[in-house]
């Protein structure tokens, strides 16, 4: 198979989809990769590395896309990259189609075969590779709040651990996943006064027995919340519902019952946000304050860690893009379940419920859509 690696061009975006060791891995089993001039660079990795490792390099985003058969990127094309798609080209990337309605229109129109890598899931519910990406998010969440309550962010002016005679601020964390856990694993670690709310039971369990004594667990319901952000000094969002759009737990009414500098940290913002208030926001411009409250909106936290994030990046996608690249997407698809969950959108069609829901959409089965592709 013919595959293309261009260069990430969405704002502030340093990561790259494959290390020049991931390329090596393709090339050994017979494959032709193509990779953008400078794609590497942010993450560390140069055209030199790349070409070593037995990849062409070509100058233009414009030849990539034109020459491969599979785009393996990071995140979503953009609307400059749109017209670049070729029909029954396949793209294999974060695409959180529930959270743009515009980007999902567009992979329709262009009738590509788009396999998100965040609704790619095992049979015990995990996300292979969206885990890698959340963990990353989850450890910078708390690293980012610290610095956006210091007082010339327009924070409370609060040290999250606190000092001797001092008490440290504190921390809610809202979701018991990947995120959550990691968020509170760091805060915990820096000092801050740690409460991580989840809807499971059973999951709450299991943190109250791994966490540190500052870390408390508690029930997440409207009451419990509206209760917890009066006290709060740093709140981090961290609910995903898999493909789908993240509910909004935190409403701007209860904006007003928090502390002025109180920091949002809304890493569900690719997914729609669990925070209403929040919008999209870059690394060039992270944060916005509304009501006294300052919002740290950035859609692709990991980028601002390219190099640690590439790498763990690649070693959770790898197997499955030389399992595509060897077998076609559809061969793929037919004997990997977890890789069929990936699929969102093929040649026009909706096949991913929560895509298809987020936007009212028709949903065509995709037991269907592989059948007609054979």
């Amino acid at each position: 198979m013919i595959i293309g690696l261009p260069k990430e061009i969405k704002n502030n975006e340093n990561r790259v989809a494959l290390t020049p060791g991931g390329v090596a891995e393709l090339i050994k089993h017979g494959h032709t990769v193509y990779v953008q001039a400078a794609a590497g660079l942010g993450s560390g990795f140069t055209d030199t590395e790349y070409k070593n490792a037995g990849a062409s390099i070509l100058s233009a985003i414009e030849e990539v896309y034109a020459a491969a058969e599979m785009i393996v990127k990071v995140k979503e094309p953009i609307s400059s990259e749109y017209s670049l798609i070729k029909e029954d080209q396949l793209l294999f990337t974060y695409f959180h189609f529930a959270s743009s309605e515009e980007l999902t229109r567009a992979m329709m129109e262009r009738k590509a075969i788009c396999l998100a890598y965040e609704t790619v899931e095992k049979t015990d519910r995990t996300l292979p590779l969206l885990i890698p990406m959340s963990e990353v998010a989850g450890r910078m969440a708390p690293q980012e709040g610290a610095k956006y309550l210091e007082k010339p962010m327009q924070g409370r002016g609060i040290l999250l651990g606190g000092v001797p005679g001092v008490k440290p601020a504190n921390v809610l964390v809202l979701g018991g996943g990947v995120v959550g856990t990691q968020a509170a694993k760091i805060a915990a670690g820096l000092g801050a006064h740690v409460t991580i709310m989840d809807i499971n039971l059973a999951r709450l369990r299991e943190l109250d027995d791994i966490m540190p004594a500052n870390v408390d667990t508690q029930m997440s319901d409207a009451y419990n919340i509206r209760e917890a952000i009066k006290f709060a000094d740093l709140i981090i969002g961290a609910v995903l519902i898999p493909g789908a759009k993240a509910p909004h737990l935190i409403t701007r009414d209860m904006l007003k019952e928090m502390k002025p500098g109180t920091v949002l940290v809304d890493v569900a913002v690719d997914q729609g946000g669990c925070i209403e208030t929040c919008q999209p926001t870059t690394h060039e411009n992270p944060t916005f304050v509304i009501d006294g409250v300052v919002h740290y909106c950035v859609a692709n936290m990991p980028g601002a860690v390219p190099y640690t994030s590439t790498l763990a990046l690649t070693n959770a996608t790898l197997p499955y893009i030389v399992q595509v690249a060897n077998k076609g997407w559809k061969g793929a698809c037919l004997i990997n379940e977890d890789l069929k969950k990936g699929l969102n959108v093929v040649k026009g069609e909706v096949v991913y419920k929560g895509v298809a829901e987020a936007w009212n959409l028709n949903l065509t089965d995709v037991n269907e859509v592989l059948a007609a592709a054979l």
